[in-house]
């Protein structure tokens, strides 16, 4: 049936037995239509929009609908000869039993009843009266994810913050948050959180790529800022953000901007720090992170919404060194495995006053291996920190080891800290330098690693 040079096209499921005789003799080309055409199955173009260009590809499963609506909306495509039967929405069930029945029909409509538009007026609903408390840091929080709700919201909440308000997107996850956790009210609109008087911090805990914008819509508001990492996926939305910082300060309200890298707020952490600071020399450190495989697909893996894992995870490692080596970066190298998400890295750092650091970043580890591991080099003597529950020293005077009960990596001491500077109205517990330096610097790596 098929010309010389002819094309074969496979239409829904069959069984294959393919002939090579029959194709090599005649040239003919054979492919399996995917269904709805080009496009289908991939997330680029079903999720992001994102169409073929029409060079490329004429008909797309877009340009098939919109071509077929043209045509019936211009009456050159008539449709209604392929209507058998109506039915009001309210015997929905009626057209279910035709359609089981043995009554021959075609197209089934069901016609449903015309309303008018009914705008939601009140987003906010108010969940336990206000109690104001003078000098409190009273907290907006944006996102009622599942780290919002197991880490962040609880930590705010022991560290005695005034819990104010909770904004989601749906309603319902921000609803069970806030009567979980005793907030006043919960919202699904941002801007009314963001202009809430009663709110005098906000506190993020969305998907990266919102960050940087909300970081700077919550300081043209007048608030404190505590954004869950990273600050920013590109150098343009930090630069925005320090442009935001300064317009408000140039106001004469002086924010306090923080990004939860809470690593340095753990005890041990904190043991550590205390220890090298007797210690003037340079320091060299190693940190091995076990990271552990996360498949391409997902959504931190993508470099427009997640940013990727080296901005949306190892920027805690690069923060972790900044702050022990008490130093700002001079210089930086990375080698990178060959992987189409380029989170199997080694990073290399050199500090201003002289001390080195290694940060091997493995996404190809076994799970049974400890997930995070420190080792410090100062002045003939060692620290090793183990998963954040067992420190070792070796040849420290006086101080041998420090081990927990249970991994503590500091993400109550990072929010009390935060609460706290409120309150006291001191500075901010990690520098705004330090947080634009090291979100600078992590956009810059994960665009190496990529390479």
């Amino acid at each position: 049936m098929c010309r010389k040079r002819g094309r074969i096209v496979l239409v829904g499921v069959a069984g294959l037995e393919l002939s090579r005789a029959d194709f090599y003799e005649k040239e003919l080309t054979f492919q399996v239509s995917c269904s709805y055409g080009p496009g289908r199955y991939d997330p680029n173009y079903e999720d992001k929009g994102q169409d073929y260009p029409v060079g490329f590809v004429r008909w797309t499963e877009q340009r098939n609908f919109e071509a077929v609506l043209d045509m019936m909306a211009d009456g050159r495509l008539d449709v209604k000869p392929l209507i058998s039967h109506r039915f009001a929405l309210a015997d929905a069930a009626d057209a279910y039993e035709l359609v089981t029945g043995k009554e021959p029909s075609l197209g089934i409509l069901l016609d449903y009843p015309v309303q008018e538009a009914k705008i939601l007026a009140r987003r906010t609903v108010t969940l336990t009266p206000a109690a104001p408390a003078a000098g409190k840091a009273a907290i907006g929080v944006i996102g009622s994810g599942n780290y919002a709700t197991a880490v962040l919201i609880p930590a705010f909440k022991a560290a005695g913050a005034r819990m104010v308000s909770v904004a989601s997107v749906a309603g319902v996850s921000g609803v069970h948050a806030g009567r979980k956790f005793g907030f006043e009210k919960t919202t699904t609109d941002v801007a009314a959180l963001l202009a809430d008087p009663d709110v005098n911090a906000v506190v993020i805990a969305t998907r990266h790529d919102s960050h940087a914008d909300l970081v700077c819509r919550a300081l043209d508001a007048g608030k404190h800022v505590f954004v869950e990492k990273p600050l920013a996926l590109i150098g343009d939305e930090v630069a925005a953000i320090e442009a935001a910082r300064a317009r408000v300060f140039a106001s004469g309200f002086s924010p306090l901007v923080m990004v939860g890298f809470n690593r340095r707020f753990a005890p041990q952490v904190a043991k550590m720090k205390s220890l090298l600071k007797g210690d003037a020399g340079p320091k060299s450190f190693i940190m091995t992170v076990n990271a552990g495989a996360i498949p391409a697909t997902h959504w931190t893996q993508d470099r427009a919404v997640g940013g990727g894992r080296i901005i949306g995870e190892a920027c805690h490692f690069i923060d972790l060194l900044r702050f022990l080596a008490d130093s700002p970066i001079a210089a930086h190298k990375v080698a990178a495995m060959e992987a189409a998400t380029g989170d199997t890295v080694t990073i290399t750092l050199t500090f201003e006053n002289g001390s080195i650091g290694t940060i091997h970043y493995f996404a190809n580890g076994a799970k049974a291996f400890p997930k995070e591991r420190l080792e410090v080099f100062s002045a003939g003597r060692i620290l090793q920190l183990d998963n954040f529950r067992r420190l070792k020293g070796v040849g420290w005077p006086g101080f041998r080891g420090m081990n927990l009960w249970r991994q503590d990596k500091g993400q109550k001491a990072c929010a009390a800290a935060f609460v706290q500077a409120i309150e006291q109205g001191g500075a901010s517990p990690i520098p705004f330098e330090e947080l634009v330096e090291v979100a600078r610097l992590t956009v810059a790596i994960a665009e190496e690693a990529c390479v």
